[in-house]
């Protein structure tokens, strides 16, 4: 790193840290130690959607002329990682990551200037309808039905392991308007308000106690034609562009080291002297530091976020997590037993490591990441 990069890094994490400092309250600094599984208690998450959207800082993946805050990569590096080091809290962030970025890049004028100022706002608050029960990682296979009717989609069938569908207030989802030789054909990619009549959402409760997933149900749901993104039948191409977004982001660097920092605090209330484990965390930190060296590499090197290298940061990074989670686990032991939802050390890295086991399946598993990464590798023998 030059003098110059590092005169302007201080400049920068001096302005973040001052921002922290007077905005986040023992209550979100808390609510943020506390998080388990994607995101934080919904009250406290929006809470601090609401503080960073008046700093300007809630998109900084987006382009200033949509109220993005402008960021080049390392910045919004550095800023996810003081978070991290702060316990500031996750936000519930599928509009902010995913859905947003895709209508910048392929929505309609109407959409984008209806929905982006929601999303920043926190207004609206956006779940995935991507999985069924027989469409996984094999997603193609999906048969939520989409009947055309005039001027509206009218759906019957049902997503499941909708992640915040119970506090989402909106929808982006991937329907069966056609049936065709190839399954990926005949897929549409619709925006779906949650108070439409006729969706139902029924929770699922995790392996942690945690509501976090739900099953939603469709029965003669009304969509409008103009919330639709893409052509119809055509919506397999949005997806994958979607799918980007989310794979380089849904498991970062940042909530690694937040992992890393719960570990550490049960390590020093269960295990100080224990060497093993102190050498263990030792290891997983060199990693960690790696992850974070690779992050900046791909996304600051000018070049565009491929599907290769979405699907190499989120392998990377989930199966790093669920050791950092393990580590968490092993430190505390008997005292992560009780399964009684209480915000104990031990609890905490009982839940921690239960809810993480899911991060190697949702986005694709990880082995299907890794048959597209050789696929392409091949490719270019």
């Amino acid at each position: 790193m030059d003098a110059r990069t590092q005169i302007e890094d201080g400049v920068f994490l001096a302005e973040v840290r001052d921002f922290l400092a007077r905005e986040l309250t023992p209550e979100l600094q808390e609510a943020g130690r506390q998080t388990t599984h994607t995101y934080s208690e919904f009250h406290a998450a929006r809470a601090w959607q609401r503080k960073l959207h008046r700093r300007g800082w809630v998109a900084p993946v987006w382009p200033v002329a949509h109220g993005g805050a402008g960021w080049t990569a390392r910045q919004r590096l550095l800023f996810e990682h003081e978070c991290a080091r702060w316990d500031a809290p996750i936000l519930f962030a599928g509009g902010i990551r995913t859905i947003g970025p895709l209508l910048i890049a392929a929505g309609s004028p109407a959409q984008r200037e209806r929905y982006l100022p929601r999303i920043l706002a926190g207004d609206d608050y956006w779940c995935q309808g991507f999985s069924e029960t027989q469409a996984g990682s094999d997603l193609a296979a999906l048969q939520l039905a989409a009947r055309r009717d005039g001027d509206a989609y009218v759906l019957n069938g049902s997503k499941i392991w909708t992640t915040g569908a119970h506090d989402a207030n909106r929808m982006f989802a991937l329907v069966r308007t056609a049936q065709k030789p190839k399954r990926q054909d005949g897929i549409t990619f619709l925006l779906i308000d949650m108070d439409t009549p006729g969706i139902t959402v029924k929770p699922i409760i995790s392996l942690a106690g945690d509501h976090e997933v739900n099953q939603v149900f469709f029965d003669d749901a009304r969509i409008p034609v103009t919330q639709r993104v893409g052509d119809e039948d055509e919506g397999w191409a949005t997806a994958k562009l979607l799918m980007r977004f989310a794979r380089s982001s849904n498991t970062t660097s940042g909530l690694v080291r937040r992992a890393l920092n719960n570990a550490q605090r049960a390590i020093a209330k269960f295990a100080p002297g224990d060497e093993d484990i102190r050498m263990r965390k030792a290891q997983l930190e060199c990693e960690i530091t790696g992850l974070e060296a690779l992050e900046i590499r791909l996304l600051t090197g000018g070049g565009e976020v491929t599907e290769v290298t979405s699907s190499l940061l989120k392998t990377l990074a989930t199966e790093l997590h669920q050791r950092v989670s393990e580590l968490g686990l092993e430190t505390v032991g008997l005292a992560g037993q009780p399964m009684t939802h209480g915000s104990g050390t031990g609890e905490l890295a009982m839940r921690k490591y239960l809810n993480t086991r899911a991060a190697t399946i949702y986005s694709g598993t990880n082995e299907t990441h890794r048959n597209l990464m050789g696929g392409a590798l091949l490719g270019r023998l």
